[in-house]
C-alpha cells in the first residue's frame, strides 16, 4: 500500500484514487455536497481553501489543500512519506 500526502500531514492510499478534480466546477461542486449529506466527505483541508477533490473506490470524496496537479505528480512518481522525510533531511 503506497500511501500519498495530500497536504498538511494527510495522506491516501494512492491504490483507493480513482480521480482528481477542481472543485470549480458546478457538478463537482454538487458531487461535494452529496458527500457530505451521506456522511462520505473527507475534508483534509485543515480549514484552508479546497483547490483539489480526490474521489475514490469507495465512493468517499476527499478535499486537499493542494493543486491537484501536485496530488497527480505525487501519485505518478510513488512519493510516499518516507521519501518525503528524507528529502526535507537534506
Amino acid at each position: 500500500m503506497q500511501l500519498i500526502n495530500i497536504g498538511y500531514g494527510n495522506m491516501i492510499s494512492s491504490s483507493r484514487i480513482i480521480a482528481i478534480v477542481s472543485p470549480d466546477a458546478a457538478p463537482v461542486k454538487r458531487m461535494i455536497q452529496t458527500s457530505r449529506d451521506r456522511g462520505m466527505l473527507i475534508d483534509a483541508t485543515c480549514g484552508r481553501k479546497t483547490k483539489a477533490v480526490i474521489i475514490t473506490d469507495s465512493d468517499h470524496v476527499v478535499l486537499s489543500a493542494i493543486q491537484p496537479e501536485t496530488v497527480a505528480n505525487r501519485v505518478k512518481s510513488g512519493e510516499s512519506s518516507e521519501e518525503e522525510g528524507k528529502h526535507e533531511q537534506v
